[in-house]
């Protein structure tokens, strides 16, 4: 697999939360670099192409764009 990143990830086990559409969804963050951030979701739901995530603990709150999914797994860039 050829790693497409700029910048290097770090592997993270930490709740968060996905928001969109005045709805939101608990998930767990996997991994973040400078640029996004991969989640795991209890279970499989369709997101939008814009969604904000939020690490209460870290006081984190970034906009993103969904860039992939894998069943559970979605990969996530961070929108400047």
């Amino acid at each position: 697999m050829i790693e497409k990143r700029t910048s290097q990830r770090h592997r993270v086990f930490k709740g968060g939360k996905i928001t969109f559409e005045n709805s939101g969804i608990p998930c767990t963050v996997r991994n973040m670099s400078a640029g996004g951030a991969a989640i795991d979701l209890d279970t499989p739901v369709m997101l939008p192409q814009s969604v904000t995530l939020s690490i209460a603990c870290d006081d984190f709150v970034r906009h993103c764009r969904t860039v992939w999914r894998n069943d559970k797994r979605v990969g996530l860039a961070f929108v400047l």
